[in-house]
């Protein structure tokens, strides 16, 4: 019978322990170390979502590792005192935290941080402030800035993750307060109807019509990355950023190219599976990825503790390959070897690298009151089943969705890299938007979605680049690639209401049909590796 021989790890643990801000401001953390030996390096992990967050952090990994931990709940959340403001404290008080930390008897003066979304936010706005003694970051799935790829995709508004997050935060600040002994009653009462019913605040028109979210105004009143946009970025300045930084990504992550614009600009390992924002198991939307897909089967854990011990000897880049669903260690990302090859959009429907003979444009109408709706993608959505691949066929069927696809493909065809659309296209309106969706077609008919990515556009002609951000999808012998063509996706972007004018100045009354053509010189650019 097997003796595993373990010998007790004896713990010091201290729940709510007060540290001190510059501005005297107290914010409380959790401090988890071995009772016996040290001094110790230290894992850091911050967040604004309270006390549930910490749950998921791997504290008794850690400490079997030799770190302390300490989880500190940021400015105006969990147990801290003070007002919570979407990005602006955190690096000082990341700062702040990590030379506490290292002023402790336990602590050897070495600090490292991790986290996922706002939470690895955190660890990198601390570490552009140079604090000294943070010596290594995990970031895992979170934005290299706060207007491109956060707020704003393509200059399109991302309304469905900036609604869900924004009413999680306005009642996150008014349990807070409500803690404090102040009356939060009218704060309830706008923002639980948004809470119960969030497809009609979704709906509503104009977007500033919409309370009871602090920050709300500020969002939508600059949807140019104009001074507002640029104090927030000033916040995360990689190029102050001196530590080594792990990246962590999602193919169907919201933050996918925010990740990888973190991985180009600091370098470091790279990590990207067939995940969501929230779950990195065994399958994402309607797609099974195997058992082998998931980060627990890869030992990521093991490895980001292993990293942030500077012990880290894996690959510099390692990536899940759907289709053939294999993880691949590469050199760098993208791949050098990856081909970019156009498949061009015909008149009659073909997807083809054959470029197209001069034919008439292809025209629908899209009429901002019926949106095309948002099915399976990048999403942050509070439905969490609406996420990944999912079944496109019923989106096909209506009349303002443009396809464009192949021949069924004799052999194995993979796309690996970054993915774009270039659209020839015209518009009857003072302002649109243009979308794209990559998609799968298996030999049974389902529609699978890869990708997809938006452009928002005051020219009534010209040719709009459309960033669908990348993937690795190996389209299958037997199986078709097919392009969707439309102008939304709703609510994971506002609708763009025709009159020149935001979705936030637009009463519903106003909205403008927009008639759409769509020229065939127009092509998807597709990474293609040789086999």
């Amino acid at each position: 019978m097997p003796k595993l021989n373990r010998p007790p790890l004896p713990l010091t643990a201290e729940h709510d322990s007060p540290i001190p801000m510059r501005d005297g401001t107290i914010l409380r953390a959790d401090l988890h170390r071995p009772a016996e030996g040290g001094p110790f390096p230290t894992l850091l992990v911050r967040t604004p979502y309270g006390e549930g967050t910490f749950r998921m952090v791997p504290v008794v990994p850690a400490l079997e590792a030799g770190f302390a931990v300490v989880l500190q709940h940021c400015r105006g959340r969990g147990g801290s005192d003070g007002e919570f403001r979407p990005w602006l404290d955190e690096g000082p008080d990341g700062h702040d935290t990590i030379a506490w930390i290292t002023a402790q008897p336990w602590s050897n003066g070495e600090v490292v941080m991790s986290g996922t979304s706002y939470l690895a936010g955190c660890a990198l706005q601390a570490a552009a402030t140079r604090p000294p003694g943070l010596k290594a970051v995990v970031a895992t799935m979170t934005p290299h800035d706060f207007h491109d790829g956060l707020k704003y995709h393509g200059g399109a508004f991302a309304l469905g993750s900036a609604l869900h997050w924004g009413t999680l935060q306005a009642m996150l600040g008014l349990l807070h307060a409500g803690e404090a002994g102040q009356d939060v009653g009218a704060g309830f009462g706008a923002i639980l109807p948004m809470l119960g019913d969030p497809a009609a605040a979704a709906r509503t028109l104009p977007l500033s019509d919409i309370g009871g979210i602090p920050w709300w105004q500020d969002w939508i009143s600059h949807p140019e990355r104009d001074a507002y946009w640029q104090e927030l970025a000033e916040t995360l300045r990689h190029d102050r950023i001196e530590v080594p930084v792990m990246h962590v990504a999602g193919w169907f992550d919201v933050f996918l190219s925010g990740t990888l614009e973190n991985h180009r600009r600091l370098g470091g390992p790279l990590v990207i599976g067939p995940w969501s924002h929230t779950s990195q198991g065994t399958g994402t939307g309607r797609l099974g990825f195997g058992f082998f897909s998931s980060a627990q089967a890869i030992r990521l854990e093991q490895r980001q503790l292993a990293f942030l011990k500077g012990e880290d000897t894996g690959p510099a880049v390692k990536i899940f390959v759907m289709g053939d669903d294999v993880w691949r260690d590469e050199e760098a990302w993208p791949p050098a070897r990856a081909v970019p090859t156009r498949y061009h959009l015909h008149s009659d429907g073909l997807l083809s690298p054959e470029a197209p003979a001069a034919a008439d444009p292809v025209t629908f109408t899209f009429d901002p009151r019926d949106p095309v709706p948002t099915v399976g993608g990048p999403l942050l959505l509070p439905d969490p089943t609406n996420v990944g691949p999912q079944d496109q066929r019923e989106v096909e069927l209506r009349p303002d969705v443009l396809c464009y696809t192949t021949e069924v493909l004799t052999g194995d065809l993979e796309v690996t890299g970054p993915v774009s659309v270039t659209l020839h296209a015209s518009t009857s309106a003072a302002g649109t938007d243009w979308t794209a969706k990559l998609v799968d077609v298996h030999p049974d008919g389902r529609a699978m979605s890869v990708i997809d990515g938006i452009v928002r556009t005051s020219v009534p002609s010209g040719r709009h680049e459309i960033d669908l951000v990348a993937t690795s999808q190996v389209f299958k012998a037997g199986h078709r690639i097919r392009v969707e063509v439309s102008s939304s996706n709703f609510p994971r972007f506002d609708r763009n209401p025709g009159t020149g004018r935001t979705s936030a100045e637009t009463a519903g009354h106003e909205l403008v049909p927009q008639h759409q053509s769509v020229f065939p010189d127009s092509f998807i650019t597709l990474p293609i590796i040789p086999r």
